[in-house]
């Protein structure tokens, strides 16, 4: 079978940045939903597409192909009350930018006496990307995937 729109594909993927550093490794394979549903990054699909089991590649990805340039206007001060007696660094929290309808995950980046600054920015924004990846599966969707768009666990409805 060859990947193509409305298939599930299982893979193993090992992210890492330029330097060879790994960021992220899967211990067990993971699964999407080909064909233009959002579960994996686009040139990744990409460069799947019309592949069977088997099948590896590396895929170099610039920023902008990724989790976007660095936004240094994602950075914001805030005052320390409005943040729980037990905010820590690392810490994340949902807000809006200001005059924004859409919400983001903020990231608390440093905690002082009056103030909490926190980052908009995924952790891995700006950075130049390599996903290396073995087609391990792939079968047909189902209705249901297909229909709410994401693969589902194989004990039911996972999201």
């Amino acid at each position: 079978m060859l990947i193509e729109k409305n298939t599930v594909v299982s893979l193993n993927y090992e992210l890492s940045d330029t330097e060879g550093n790994i960021i992220e490794k899967t211990d067990e394979p993971i699964s999407y939903l080909h064909g233009g549903y959002d579960g994996i990054f686009p040139l990744v699909e990409e460069a799947l597409h019309q592949k069977e089991i088997g099948f590896s590649c590396t895929v170099s990805m610039e920023p902008e192909d990724t989790f976007g340039k660095y936004d240094s206007n994602l950075i914001r001060e805030e005052p320390r009350a409005a943040f729980p007696e037990n905010v820590t660094i690392g810490m994340r929290f949902e807000g809006a930018p200001e005059g924004a309808d859409d919400f983001i995950i903020y990231t608390v980046t440093d905690v002082d006496d009056n103030t909490v600054t926190v980052d908009g920015n995924h952790p891995l924004a700006g950075m130049s990307l390599n996903f290396f990846c073995t087609v391990t599966d792939i079968r047909p969707a189902t209705a249901e995937e297909i229909s709410h768009q994401h693969v589902h666990g194989p004990h039911g409805h996972v999201h």
